[in-house]
């Protein structure tokens, strides 16, 4: 058994903490930032048994800025 590090990315939705794994298309949520990264990493490593993941560089996060009418 090997371990790979993922991206997990959040953000709140109906109360709820929304996780999402950008490298494998994962989604997972929960009532804590903690459950929702547990549910996360339980949803990708049962993913990953059926569709196992080839080596893939790192994802590049990044930020930029959009006008936004007020």
């Amino acid at each position: 058994m090997i371990e790979r590090t993922f991206t997990a990315i959040l953000h709140k939705e109906n109360g709820l903490y929304v996780a999402e794994c950008q490298e494998v298309g994962t989604v997972s949520q929960g009532a804590t930032v903690e459950e929702a990264l547990d549910n996360l990493r339980e949803a990708t490593e049962l993913y990953l048994e059926e569709f196992p993941a080839t080596e893939g560089g790192p994802v590049l996060l990044t930020t930029f800025e959009a006008r936004i009418d007020a």
